[in-house]
């Protein structure tokens, strides 16, 4: 019985799918299902061409693996996927996939194992949003020394003003200006202080994007719709819910902005199976994913689009995803982006207990 298989694969890191002899899918095991993004449930019983795209170089794997009875290596395939499994149409994976042809009980099987090849990349993007995130800091609090001497003249400079003052009334603005230098420099204080470990409570992340939302739809009255697209079944977050707040609102305010204001923005959640965060294997993850219909990141920006200071946006001050990153480094987590005209997809990844 194929269903012997099962046990074996289930706990395996590799992403594996079993095949019946008219190559329709008997299983996926949870980190397939990870790697495309899609459920047993969805998949079982399809046949492989109606799952995926671009498949003849698979077909070929498949077909050397069964001609010669043993195990095929195709080192670099390109795989899509159609509607049926949930992903988006332009999905490409590059992949290396192991053809290995079974008999079980006078039954024929084929056993397909799939390897990201750009693991290493990915790996190696994880090290420089590490080495990012430590230059931000530093960058930010030499910032903030900077603007803190000058700062405390203008208050300085506003209560003597004050002094001065014939009209009481006139006292009204030089108050303004001595709050919001107290404000800022309380900001700048903050910057200053080494970054605090986060306040971790037992979270429901569907109540996190709730605020953001009413807060942004606030915000921009009219033009935004920002649709929900949650996987209600999700286990509560152990995080800093004030931090991921601020992640997600500066996600959805930097779309929003991107797009004046006006089109669709997607909030979707889903469960990640065995994926690499911070250099640690996690059974499971929470995955938020922000997309909107908007123009998309300029290609000259897409390599700086962390860094401090960098924006899109003539009057942007460039700390939004800045301050994002570094929120979800200090989550053990991990912030990637897809950017195209059209559609522009924010993914944030965080562990789960």
């Amino acid at each position: 019985m194929a269903a012997s298989f099962f046990p074996t694969l289930e706990h395996l890191a590799t992403a594996v799918i079993l095949l019946d002899g008219q190559s329709r899918i008997l299983y996926l095991n949870p980190a397939a299902e990870n790697l495309f993004d899609a459920s047993n449930k969805t998949l079982i019983g399809h046949p492989l061409q109606h799952v995926f795209t671009h498949t003849q170089q698979l077909t070929t794997a498949m077909q050397q693996a069964i001609r010669n009875n043993a195990s095929f290596i195709e080192h670099d395939l390109t795989l899509g996927l159609h509607s049926l499994s949930g992903a988006h149409g332009n999905v490409r994976l590059q992949l290396r996939c192991t053809a290995t042809p079974l008999q079980a009980n006078n039954h024929s099987y084929l056993l397909l194992e799939f390897h990201p090849i750009d693991r290493p990349l990915k790996l190696a993007r994880e090290e420089q949003m590490l080495d990012q995130t430590q230059a931000n800091r530093l960058l930010l609090r030499n910032l903030a020394h900077e603007i803190k001497n000058p700062l405390g003249g203008i208050r300085g400079a506003a209560q003597l003003l004050e002094a001065e003052l014939s009209k009481p009334e006139l006292r009204e603005y030089t108050q303004v200006v001595i709050q919001e230098a107290d404000r800022l420099r309380a900001l700048l204080e903050k910057l200053l202080t080494p970054p605090q470990a986060p306040h971790l409570s037992e979270l429901d992340i569907h109540e996190v994007l709730e605020r953001v939302r009413r807060i942004v739809l606030a915000e921009v009255p009219k033009g935004l719709q920002i649709q929900r697209d949650y996987d209600i079944s999700l286990p509560h977050l152990r995080g800093d819910k004030e931090q991921l707040i601020q992640v997600m609102l500066n996600i959805v305010r930097n779309a929003a902005q991107a797009m004046h204001g006006r089109g669709t923005i997607i909030l979707r959640t889903r469960i990640a199976r065995q994926v690499t965060l911070m250099r640690k294997r996690h059974r499971l993850a929470l995955m938020v994913q922000i997309i909107d219909d908007g123009p998309g990141i300029p290609s000259h920006l897409r390599d700086q689009i962390f860094y401090p200071l960098v924006s899109g946006r003539a009057d942007g001050h460039g700390l939004g995803l800045t301050i994002a990153q570094d929120f979800v480094s200090q989550h053990h987590g991990s912030i990637e982006f897809e950017s195209e005209p059209g559609r522009t997809c924010f993914s944030v990844q965080l562990p789960l207990q």
